[in-house]
């Protein structure tokens, strides 16, 4: 008699679908949600799901930023003008809040757009996702950001108001072309779209306000954010390729689910401000 394993392949076999079809015993393991036991770039700071040397090329997908004097630098420069009456409003507030990249609470972004809380305990798929796929879209922007170290708005204009100074003193030595920050929230955007559909019009106008919110900033041009979700698309579609993103995807899809129905609502205050402006 057939094993249940060698029947199962056979019939995979016979609709033409040996991959689709794995046998149940090779089944995708779900990846940890528990950083200590994932590989670390940094204490408290766990590795992508793709290798840096494997993630896309920046330099080869992007053009080379606006030349000065050139038409596309003087819409840049108009975008930073626009961006300068907003200081100090709601959307300045969101915009440092969504700059702090390194909290635990960074991963919020989204939350009040799907309408759940997202923590380690609350949702710890969802997650750990979203800290991996935070790195590999960062990471990603790299190569373009060291080839063309590219002035940040703040730094050209001699302007030292940002609206997250912490970081000003690292950022006059980092390249801003492309913008990470755009670059992973672009890809979270369209990481979640894909998850939550019923919600996908919502999160795809979250992840543009949120790189938006890098020239409100005053850390970025639009052509550097432009760029960064250029990256974020390309990066999102490798990720699709990896088995271990798309098993965690699979368990965080099912906590969103749960969530909507069970988790407390997260403090939108600052969400409902900056909508009723």
């Amino acid at each position: 008699m057939l094993s249940r394993v060698t029947m199962h392949l056979k019939f995979c076999l016979v609709l033409g679908a040996a991959i689709a079809c794995a046998s149940p015993a090779s089944a995708q393991s779900l990846p940890s949600t528990n950083p200590d036991e994932l590989p670390q770039l940094r204490p408290g700071v766990v590795a992508g799901y793709i290798p840096r040397e494997k993630l896309i090329d920046s330099l080869a997908l992007l053009p080379p930023p606006p030349e000065a004097g050139s038409e596309a630098q003087a819409s840049d420069d108009a975008a930073r003008r626009a961006a300068i009456a907003i200081r100090k409003s709601a959307r300045w507030k969101l915009a440092a809040r969504d700059a702090d990249y390194t909290s635990p609470k960074a991963v919020d972004a989204f939350a009040c757009t799907i309408g759940i809380t997202i923590s380690p305990t609350a949702t710890p798929h969802l997650n750990m996702l979203l800290k991996r796929t935070l790195v590999d879209a960062g990471l990603a922007t790299y190569k373009a950001k060291i080839k063309y170290n590219r002035r940040r708005p703040f730094v050209a204009a001699n302007d030292n108001t940002t609206c997250y100074p912490q970081d000003e003193e690292k950022l006059r030595k980092d390249g801003s072309y492309p913008s990470g920050h755009s670059a992973y929230g672009w890809a979270w955007a369209l990481i979640l779209a894909e998850m939550v559909p019923d919600k996908a019009d919502a999160i795809i106008q979250r992840g543009f306000q949120f790189g938006q919110n890098r020239i409100i900033c005053g850390v970025h041009w639009q052509s550097d954010v432009n760029a960064g979700r250029v990256v974020a698309a390309a990066v999102v579609a490798q990720l699709h390729t990896n088995a271990d993103f798309r098993a965690q995807f699979g368990a965080a899809q099912k906590e969103v689910q749960s969530a909507l129905a069970n988790n407390p609502t997260p403090d939108c205050a600052l969400e409902r401000e900056v909508t009723a402006r």
